[in-house]
């Protein structure tokens, strides 16, 4: 209601002066368009308002202006590829807390003095890519990191040489299926607005395991070599009454924006902050430093921090150098990976020609399994349901849906056929694997600056413009869009993942740049051999 008031207001207020005379005459839309997501990323990149609000400060912008109807403003909020993100939260959760994974980490980790780092990051990375093909890739991480640091700690290796891995492998398996990461589910869902058919539940596998096959080879032959090195952490870890304790500060912190003499810590927390990184480095002088999400935090805290805020969305991640186990039963492990490959089977299956002819007036896809199996825990108890808005992450939402109409401004201003005509005259000497590879590569770049979900959802109509334009099938362009707003290893900016590890490992961006560069190559280089064999133009 209040959004079409301020609509139609809007439209009083615009008309026949500057959004009718100016705007729209002469074609000046796509202009304006692109400079409203130019200063987007230019506010992303300085930091100074988390990605939700500041995208949805755009489509308020764009229905001001005219662009886009608050309708359609909205339409994204109802995306189908979005809501089961929302549902994959909850699902991620009750995995979480059920231990299995975590269970399974401490059985199969060399637990001998004589482990090496190779051997470390060759488990590490099989077993995290072949979970997060499933599972939400930040849960994962999550999960896996204070049993990493306990046991890197306990074989006295470096955990530098562990975390940058553990997100790129969270990132590689999340390519290889539809609900691997938000992104696949954000382009399968525009895919399906649009009249396509959307990606099957293995269909991005055929690209997507060989790479992360690829990147696994990648890190042990090469990039471990580039990874910096350190001294095993042999840190006090307290002395019985006060322990040390990272924390990574999430979205619903309440001092964000807050300097630390605004913002009383000790008095909320019952902890003393000792140091600050942000970027990877410690931060020298705190006096009029204000807190952001993703800063990490080592606090000297008592034994009853972690249980009390675990599972507080306030922080990312608590570990103290501790295996934390969340109490869990067998019976519960089990239940869980049962409901799991449920939903998988289920998604999987739903392709089939048989299911639709059994069950015609049922969409037994993604969303339904989603939905079933997160009601299913939430009446199971596998996480607390009265509890269940901590465990979705709703700047994340609010991003998807914000840049869903963004895209649509693109599409209505004729911002995403101009672009789409740009490349079409790049690459009209030689052939559509051109184009495919300059998208690929704008896709990649703007992940790597802003965010994946919303590099998606912005190359979404360039590509279905591309191929209209060069009436070629579109599938190669969504396959292609897909991968490259995945692929973020160059920069901890564009995946919350390499935000999370970064502060635990106190990794620089150079890192990031050095290690994940190459990656970044192979990935393209591999997309470009197959996703044209795989789903010819």
């Amino acid at each position: 209601m209040g959004a079409c008031f301020f609509h139609i207001f809007a439209r009083r207020v615009f008309a026949k002066s500057f959004t009718n005379r100016i705007i729209r005459m002469s074609g000046y839309e796509k202009y304006v368009v692109l400079a409203a997501i130019v200063f987007m990323v230019w506010m992303l990149l300085r930091e100074r308002m988390r990605a939700g609000i500041l995208l949805f400060s755009v489509v308020v912008l764009l229905i001001v202006l005219g662009i886009i109807t608050p309708s359609e403003a909205l339409a994204g909020f109802s995306n189908r590829g979005m809501i089961t993100v929302a549902l994959l939260f909850l699902v991620s959760e009750g995995v979480r807390r059920s231990d299995a994974l975590g269970g399974i980490m401490r059985r199969i980790f060399p637990q001998t003095e004589h482990s090496s780092v190779r051997k470390g990051q060759l488990y590490i990375m099989g077993v995290v890519a072949s979970a997060s093909a499933f599972l939400n890739n930040t849960p994962i991480v999550v999960i896996f990191i204070p049993h990493i640091k306990a046991w890197a700690r306990r074989v006295g290796l470096p955990l530098k040489k562990f975390l940058i891995p553990l997100s790129y492998a969270a990132m590689l398996g999340g390519v290889c299926t539809l609900i691997g990461t938000s992104t696949n589910l954000v382009v399968h869902g525009l895919m399906l607005d649009a009249g396509m058919e959307g990606f099957s539940m293995f269909e991005l596998g055929k690209v997507g395991a060989p790479i992360a096959i690829a990147g696994i080879c990648y890190i042990q032959l090469w990039g471990n070599r580039l990874l910096p090195g350190d001294a095993a952490d042999e840190r006090d870890i307290g002395d019985g009454k006060y322990h040390i304790v990272e924390a990574v500060i999430g979205p619903r912190f309440p001092g964000i924006n807050s300097t630390f003499e605004e913002f009383d810590f000790r008095s909320h927390y019952n902890a003393s902050i000792l140091q600050l990184r942000r970027g990877g480095e410690a931060v020298a002088d705190m006096r009029g430093l204000r807190f952001r999400e993703g800063d990490t935090l080592l606090l000297a805290a008592d034994k009853g921090f972690i249980p009390t805020w675990g599972d507080s969305s306030v922080f990312l991640i608590l570990t103290n150098d501790h295996d934390h186990t969340p109490r869990s039963t067998p019976l519960r492990k089990w239940v869980t990976l049962i409901l799991l490959l449920i939903m998988v089977a289920g998604a999987t299956l739903s392709d089939m020609p048989f299911v639709g002819r059994l069950l015609p007036d049922m969409s037994l896809d993604m969303f339904f399994w989603a939905a079933v199996v997160s009601v299913i825990m939430a009446f199971a108890g596998l996480f607390p349901a009265k509890q269940y808005t901590k465990y979705i992450s709703w700047d994340i939402l609010v991003t998807i849906a914000s840049a869903l109409a963004i895209s649509t401004a693109m599409t209505r201003s004729g911002l995403a056929d101009w672009v789409a005509i740009g490349l079409v005259r790049l690459a009209e000497e030689y052939s559509p694997l051109v184009a495919l590879a300059l998208l690929y590569i704008v896709t990649n770049i703007i992940t790597e600056l802003i965010t994946n979900n919303a590099a998606a959802a912005f190359a979404f109509p360039v590509a279905l413009a591309l191929a209209q334009q060069m009436a070629v099938s579109a599938m190669p362009f969504m396959v292609a869009i897909t991968i490259a707003a995945s692929c973020s290893f160059s920069s901890p900016i564009g995946y919350q993942t390499n935000m999370i590890v970064q502060g635990i490992g106190g990794y620089t961006f150079r890192d990031f740049l050095r290690v994940g560069a190459p990656l970044n190559a192979i990935a393209f280089l591999i997309s470009m051999a197959l996703i044209p064999l795989c789903w010819p133009f």
